[in-house]
């Protein structure tokens, strides 16, 4: 009997371990970010920032709310699905222990920005700083599963992708009419200012053991639906807000591409998160849309005017709609997004998409 026993045990031991090796040898996949990646971080903390009441989640497989700011899937969740991986966990989760460490981890949070005093106004959210601590612990974490050099080299082959920067416009230069940064810094100044700093936190994640980092630009700020209701007329986009997202973009690309040479090989890629949006923004029929204007669910104008609640109306089609609620896309749009990130050209993705980067990847 005792025999048994000991023969179970070390079956059961031989198989966890294999279990382990063979999620270590799977791509981890890290998040940092804002409310477009985050999956439920802030539902563990004192914020007004989050989405874990009805009816987000709607489409979500449980078709309940998880705190990721969608109807359903976020782009994190899509991207782990093109790849063949499990989706990360956020990282506060308590589920997130033993093995499914390996799969990597999400450490956004809803509401922050590049710099620290974007969204004071959500309280108790999880800083870029606070983000990159929290992916240091990670790794002492998991070094204490499978070693120091295996969690090396499990952070320097997963995939990383990193959305910053919407917030530091929406939620802090443009938040209230003459806010403190607006004062501080002309427009153009100001989005060099905040891409100098973004520059210091990816040259940290960089430090920290990344390899393989998407960098997202911000989408067409002047096109989300509370902006429409604050800003337009007739359904026009905001051309001040899309100014701001064209300076910003423009000069993180020229920043990606200045760390890149410095590193010597291709560590960051830019996504056009702009161009992509836009398509469908200026197109939506094309890809299935009845509207771009209109969240899926809101209130008042283009349904854009407060936030999603259980009280809000809520289309019966969220395929039909380019936006779930006043800021974020929809499960859908989310999708079309992701493909680019896997097959769009260099105007989508530069110096080169998520295929190429597997194939180069799987040879070495």
């Amino acid at each position: 009997m005792e025999c048994s026993s000991f023969l179970l045990f070390s079956l059961v031991a031989f198989l966890s371990l294999r279990e382990f090796v063979r999620l270590s040898e799977a791509r981890a996949v890290f998040v940092f970010g804002d409310s477009l990646v985050d999956s439920g971080n802030n539902n563990y903390l004192a914020t007004t920032a989050r989405a874990d009441s009805p009816p987000y989640g709607i489409d979500y497989p449980t078709h309940r709310p998880t705190g990721r700011f969608s109807n359903g899937l976020n782009i994190p969740d899509i991207l782990s699905e093109r790849i063949g991986e499990e989706p990360t966990l956020p990282y506060l989760s308590p589920e997130l222990q033993g093995e499914r460490l390996l799969v990597g981890a999400n450490f956004a949070s809803a509401g922050i920005g590049i710099l620290n005093d974007t969204g004071i106004q959500f309280l108790n959210i999880i800083r870029i700083s606070q983000q990159l601590a929290y992916f240091e612990q990670y790794q002492e974490r998991v070094s204490s599963i499978i070693g120091p050099d295996q969690t090396q080299r499990l952070v320097n082959q997963a995939l990383i992708l990193i959305t910053l920067g919407g917030n530091d416009f929406v939620n802090n230069y443009y938040l209230v009419p003459y806010s403190a940064r607006s004062r501080e810094f002309s427009l153009p100044d100001y989005a060099q200012y905040i891409v100098s700093e973004y520059k210091k936190i990816l040259a940290r994640i960089y430090e920290l053991g990344a390899r393989r980092v998407l960098v997202t630009g911000t989408g067409p700020l002047g096109c989300v639906p509370t902006e429409l209701a604050l800003r337009s007329r007739n359904g026009e986009c905001d051309p001040e807000l899309q100014r701001a997202g064209d300076l910003f973009n423009t000069q993180l690309l020229q920043t990606l591409r200045d760390l890149n040479t410095n590193i010597g090989t291709d560590v960051f890629i830019a996504a056009n998160a702009f161009k992509m949006h836009m398509d469908f923004i200026t197109n939506p029929e094309s890809y299935g849309f009845e509207t771009a204007k209109v969240a899926c669910c809101g209130q008042g104008a283009y349904n854009g005017v407060g936030l999603c609640t259980i009280a809000s109306s809520v289309c019966p089609n969220r395929d039909t709609y380019a936006f779930w609620d006043q800021f974020h896309p929809s499960e859908k749009a989310n999708r079309i997004i992701v493909s680019q990130f896997v097959t769009g050209s260099v105007d989508y993705m530069n110096p080169m998409n998520l295929s190429t980067i597997l194939e180069l990847d799987a040879r070495t």
